[in-house]
């Protein structure tokens, strides 16, 4: 009997953790998509606004992806082509590099740009650029905020100039970048139809090829949440399940020992 009532407990101590985390993680979906209907929200409008002036330099420091991430903006300066690095990318275009190039600004400062999207084929031809000095050029693309340290599982490896994210900080002090701001601007920006990403081209005839900024993002967080709410109603009908079985037995055990006395 006590070996039985210590088997009840340990399930029911169980039954109550699995109801409580599946519960937590149903809430935690529906938080995560109530931020995740505001980032689409919030990316939409910003990149279909007219581009607008880099936020000034004495708030460099204080910009956020909050206020500014995916903000369609113009700048204008002259590239520093003998300092292009090259940051692994995996696009709709196939897997090859971003092309990272710092513009010069007329105030002294400096802008990494990601200029766009090449493949395996073209890595060499951007990491020797001409010597010719470049003509100032007018860029229109999305503010985007530095992504440090790596991609997944994988370090930036700066003395080698292996980069696998768009690391500013880091590829600023490589290239030894002493105004640089704490942010990038993709180059273009993304065709949207209907709020959504417009269909590209399979192919694409000139490179660096810019506006391939991921703006469209899945949104299964209402599935999500539907999964985990509905294992929690599964384990409190089990619960219930179990309690009925054992009224049933309490109440069939003392009858069964009345028959048996007589």
């Amino acid at each position: 009997m006590l070996a039985h009532r210590w088997k009840l407990g340990l399930l029911a101590g169980l039954g109550i953790a699995l109801f409580l985390g599946f519960t937590a993680l149903g809430v935690w979906q529906v938080q995560r998509r109530a931020w995740k209907l505001d980032l689409i929200a919030r990316v939409t409008q910003r990149v279909q606004a007219e581009p607008v002036a880099l936020p000034p330099v004495a708030g460099w420091r204080e910009a956020d992806a909050a206020r500014f991430e995916y903000q369609a903006v113009h700048l204008h300066g002259q590239w520093l082509a003998d300092k292009t690095v090259l940051t692994q990318a995996s696009t709709v275009l196939g897997a090859g590099y971003w092309v990272l190039t710092p513009l010069q600004q007329a105030d002294g400062t400096q802008v990494l740009v990601n200029r766009g999207f090449v493949p395996e084929t073209q890595r060499a031809q951007w990491l020797t650029p001409g010597t010719a000095a470049e003509a100032p050029v007018d860029v229109v693309g999305l503010l985007r905020m530095s992504e440090p340290g790596g991609g997944f599982l994988r370090r930036n490896d700066p003395a080698q100039q292996r980069w696998h994210s768009r690391d500013v900080a880091a590829i600023a002090q490589s290239l030894q970048l002493r105004h640089a701001a704490p942010f990038f601007v993709d180059a273009g920006i993304p065709r949207l139809q209907n709020g959504a990403t417009a269909e590209l081209p399979p192919t694409a005839t000139t490179w660096p090829q810019p506006g391939l900024t991921v703006v469209r993002f899945s949104n299964s967080h209402l599935v999500y949440a539907l999964t985990w709410f509905g294992l929690a109603l599964m384990v409190a009908g089990a619960a219930v399940l179990v309690a009925r079985y054992e009224r049933r037995r309490r109440t069939a055990a003392p009858l069964a020992s009345h028959d048996q006395r007589h």
